[in-house]
Formats: structure tokens, C-alpha cells, sequence
């Protein structure tokens, strides 16, 4: 039997130290409202049902992150920012993946933020990039209403050079696929996806391709590489070909452009998987509430990605919950809720 190598304890104990500092709340209930923070994101659980095991009502949770959300914010991402600097210690130049994903929050419509007309999803990009194996955050934008594509992108470059790092590839989703975002990133090597839809070529195609939008004048439309393929899909027994598009302005061979679009950016969604695991639930319809624990669960991601290789991401929740000794006394339903399938598989099992 091999045993697992588990980070060292101290390690572990400094994490949870690191976490309390940086959700450091001013007031009585500081340390309270943190805790509970904190567990709500070890246990994937909603603040309401957790602050009541640290003798903090719900409400008083969402005042202290009402009135000093932004300050902790900002402490989370530094903190998440210092980790990924560790991590490329001497690196100068990285592929850069610009992405956002879509969080929708059921209930009371909130107005005024997101890409949701009725008010139900935050928009969070972030700008990534993998090295020995780990996807590190180094830029965050939250996207609010009225804010452009061009914008976000402008953003997160600004943000990732200011770390001292040169671009030497850029991938973004077809979601940025703007002239004004082409204009913007033809400064670098770049390869962006492209809606098949919106250049309507349904056939594999590797050729110049100039945009024809309506909203600019001639001189303004923009020239790039555009790129097709198509991959067979089933759907109900049927075989069918379906097409995705590239631009790019790299000059290497169409497979090799696919290949490095897949390398970069595809990590990303792994790790967005990963940070939602993190991700807490709450009725708080305030955007600085929902934007703080979405941040905590960036935080604990970025955590998380020190120790990746020696632990797996439950392994990590489980350390750090030991720290939390308040929780102790539900480890023993969450584990024996992790073994239930297995016991009931031996059980029928057994019966045969």
C-alpha cells in the first residue's frame, strides 16, 4: 500500500492563518464573520446556515462585507497575485489565456451588472497562464454594465504587464471576438475563437478574412487569418459536422496554430471548475458580496495550486477544515455522506 506524501502540518496551519489575516473585518464579530467565510467555502455551503455555528446572525455577516467588502477584495486578489508570482519566480515572458465565466444566481433579480438582461449573472474574466503543470491567476475584472469587451481585455493586459511579464501569446473565447478587441491585441501573437456564425464559412478554410460590420466604416473593418475546421458529432444516432473558427495572426501550419489555442487556453476551464468548487452560496443579492466570496473562492483555488501534485483538491479541503475546529463536529457527516455510495455498492453487492 502506498501512502500519500501530505503537505507538512505547519504548512497547512500557515494557509489557515494567511486566510483569517486577509478577511481581516474590523469590529467584535470580525473574527466571527471570517470564520464563517471561510467554512461556508471548505463545505461548498450557503452563509446563512453557516454563521449560525459562529454565533453571528446572517445579516451581520452581510454588513461587515457590505461595509468593508471592497478593501477585502482587494487583500484577496493581492494575496492570490503574490502566490502566482511565487510560483514564476524568474519567468519572463508567458502565454497568456483571457477568459470569463458566467455565474447565475437564482432568485430576486439584481440590475445593473452582468451580461443577464434580467439580472440574474455576473460576468468574472480573469487572465491565466500554465506553468509546471498549474493554472496561475494573475488579473481579475469583474464585468458591470456598460463595460466593454474592449475594456476587460485592456484591463487584464494592463494589469498582467504591470507584473513585469511580456506576452508571448495571447488566446481569448469567441466571446471577445470584437473588431476593437482585434485591434487591440494585433500588438501581440494572438489566436482568439471566432463564432462560425458571424463569418459564416461552413467548410474547412485556412485564408485572409477581412470583417464586414455594420457598425464600422470600411477603413475601420479589420484583416486577419481566419481559420475553420469542423469535428464529427453524434446526436440522436445521426453523424453530423460541426465548424469552429480561429483568427489569428500567427504564421505556423493551421494544425499547429489549433494545437497551441487547445494548450493555452484549455486549462482554464479546469480551473474555473476548480474555483467554483470553492464557491459558496448566499441570498445576498449586493454585488460587493457576491463579488468578495466569489474572490475567497479564487483565494482558496489559488491556494490550493501550491499543493497541487502532492494532494487532490478534496485532500486540500479536508487539511484545512481540520484547522477549523468549530467544524469538526459535521467532518464526521461529510465523511460518512463521501463513503455512503461505496457502503451501499459493497451491500448490494453482498446480496447477490
Amino acid at each position: 500500500m502506498v501512502t500519500p506524501v501530505l503537505p507538512h502540518q505547519n504548512n497547512i496551519q500557515q494557509i489557515g492563518y494567511k486566510l483569517l489575516s486577509m478577511l481581516n473585518f474590523k469590529g467584535k464579530k470580525g473574527e466571527e464573520v471570517a470564520r464563517t467565510l471561510i467554512s461556508t467555502c471548505l463545505w461548498n455551503d450557503s452563509v446563512e446556515s453557516k454563521s449560525r455555528a459562529y454565533g453571528v446572525s446572517p445579516q451581520t455577516v452581510r454588513n461587515y462585507v457590505e461595509e468593508q467588502g471592497v478593501e477585502v477584495i482587494e487583500k484577496l486578489l493581492e494575496r492570490a497575485r503574490k502566490i502566482s508570482l511565487k510560483v514564476l519566480k524568474g519567468v519572463k515572458e508567458i502565454d497568456l489565456s483571457i477568459d470569463w465565466t458566467t455565474k447565475t444566481w437564482y432568485g430576486r433579480p439584481v440590475g445593473g451588472f452582468g451580461s443577464s438582461e434580467e439580472g440574474n449573472s455576473w460576468n468574472y474574466a480573469t487572465a491565466t497562464t500554465k506553468f509546471n503543470g498549474k493554472v496561475l491567476l494573475l488579473a481579475f475584472v469583474t464585468q458591470v454594465k456598460g463595460m466593454t469587451k474592449e475594456e476587460i481585455v485592456k484591463a487584464l493586459v494592463e494589469q498582467v504587464v504591470a507584473m513585469g511579464f511580456k506576452i508571448r501569446l495571447m488566446t481569448l473565447d469567441a466571446g471577445f471576438y470584437t473588431i476593437d478587441v482585434l485591434n487591440f491585441v494585433s500588438q501581440f501573437k494572438y489566436v482568439i475563437g471566432v463564432p462560425v456564425g458571424d463569418v459564416k464559412v461552413y467548410q474547412e478554410f485556412d485564408g485572409d478574412y477581412t470583417t464586414n460590420s455594420k457598425r464600422h466604416r470600411r477603413d475601420e473593418q479589420v484583416k486577419f487569418r481566419l481559420l475553420v475546421y469542423s469535428k464529427e458529432k453524434v446526436k440522436r444516432k445521426r453523424k453530423t459536422l460541426v465548424y469552429f473558427a480561429r483568427a489569428t495572426n500567427l504564421d505556423l501550419p493551421k494544425g499547429e496554430v489549433l494545437k497551441l489555442y487547445n494548450k493555452v487556453r484549455g486549462p482554464i476551464e479546469t480551473s474555473y471548475r476548480n474555483i467554483k468548487a470553492f464557491l459558496p452560496f448566499t441570498s445576498s443579492t449586493k454585488f460587493v458580496f457576491r463579488t468578495l466570496i466569489f474572490v475567497l473562492a479564487v483565494a482558496f483555488y489559488s491556494l490550493y495550486t501550491v499543493f497541487k501534485g502532492e494532494v487532490r483538491r478534496e485532500q486540500f479541503r479536508i487539511l484545512l477544515i481540520l484547522l477549523f475546529s468549530d467544524d469538526l463536529f459535521y467532518l464526521k457527516d461529510f465523511l460518512f455522506k463521501s463513503i455512503e455510495p461505496l457502503i451501499n455498492n459493497i451491500d448490494l453487492f453482498s446480496r447477490r
